[in-house]
This record gives C-alpha cells, structure tokens and sequence, in this order.
C-alpha cells in the first residue's frame, strides 16, 4: 500500500531554515500532484503549498518568498524548503498525494512531521 514518510521537522529559532523531505512508496510518483499541509494546535488543517505532477507549483499567502516546494521524481521525493521561519509556523506538516479527481480521486497522507520555531 502507499506510503509517504516525512522528516526534516525540528525546533528552530525565528529566522532559521528548514528542509522537509516526503518520500513515496509504491506509487507512480510522477503521476501525482503532491503538497505540503500544516495543522497547528486548535486549528484547522491547512494547505501550505502544493505542486502539481506538471511542476506548477501554488502556495498560501502567508509563506509566499519564504518556502518553496519542489520534487525530484527520479527519487520520489517531494520537497519543503522552509526560510526566514516564523513562530507562526509551528504546526504538524503533513504530505499529501493527490491523483484524479471525483469519485475515483485517490488521496493518501503522511504521518506528519513537527516543526516548531522559537522566538
């Protein structure tokens, strides 16, 4: 069955940087779009950013010039390159794969990864 394992979460200070990884298992990799979520405590779970199998890539307003997504399809691999973080940032991230759409869309997550930033 799908997996897709997380890591590079942390504790850092404010203004630091961080990488997460997400590596897929027994998948067709190229074929999905894939993105990052985060859920922070007593909060909805919600989209960071997102990158399509066609390498477009959509991110939320308020990581917008500080994170950038990215995926190596040679290593099933998708990226989060997380700069300048902010407190705010503290969450849970989570990767998701996503492939068509309706009834047959096939929708698969990690287990999640803490990042937390420090003031």
């Amino acid at each position: 069955q799908v997996q897709l394992l997380e890591s590079g979460g942390g504790l850092v200070q404010a203004g630091g940087s961080l990488r997460l990884s997400c590596v897929a298992f027994r998948m067709t990799f190229s074929l999905y779009d894939m993105a990052w979520f985060r859920q922070a405590p007593g909060k909805q779970r919600e989209l960071v950013a997102g990158i399509t199998s066609g390498q477009s890539a959509n991110y939320a307003d308020s990581v917008k010039a500080r994170f950038t997504i990215s995926r190596d399809n040679a290593k099933n691999t998708v990226y989060l390159e997380m700069n300048n973080l902010k407190p705010e940032d503290t969450a849970v991230y989570y990767c998701n794969a996503q492939f068509g759409g309706g009834s047959r869309r096939l929708d698969y997550w990690g287990q999640g990864t803490q990042v937390t930033v420090s003031s």
